[in-house]
């Protein structure tokens, strides 16, 4: 059984679903079932990637890590940065070179966390 925001991968193709949906069926890509992404939360190496979340001023800025940052290159990097704020999902995609930090000019909310999805490492979270 699928739970809303849950994200699975294909193995074969790489194709990454995010479920809006919850249902009682498998997810398959590629003749196979899709390998779903467990979300980490504590960092034991020297890259981080817990996101990091401050409010300031209207808005959140999210960093993936929070006293060093998440490499950007092409062979590893952060895909994408969420910040869900009291059920309302804000995300930004990023490339290579870009800085591994995401601004989202919302409203401040009672219940807030961070996903993120690095292309080596997988789904890491943060709840404020």
């Amino acid at each position: 059984m699928t739970k809303k925001m849950q994200i699975y991968k294909c193995e074969i193709c790489g194709n990454i679903v995010e479920v809006l949906h919850e249902g009682v069926g498998e997810l398959v890509c590629c003749g196979q079932p899709m390998k779903l992404f467990e979300e980490k939360t504590a960092d034991t190496s020297t890259e981080k990637h817990v996101p990091f979340i401050k409010r300031e001023e209207n808005k959140y800025v999210v960093k993936i890590g929070e006293n060093a940052l998440h490499p950007m290159e092409e062979k590893h990097y952060i895909e994408w940065i969420e910040l869900i704020v009291d059920g309302v999902i804000h995300r930004k995609h990023l490339n290579p070179g870009d800085a591994p930090e995401a601004i989202f000019e919302v409203p401040k909310g009672s219940e807030v966390s961070a996903r993120e999805m690095c292309n080596i490492h997988g789904l890491w979270i943060k709840n404020k």
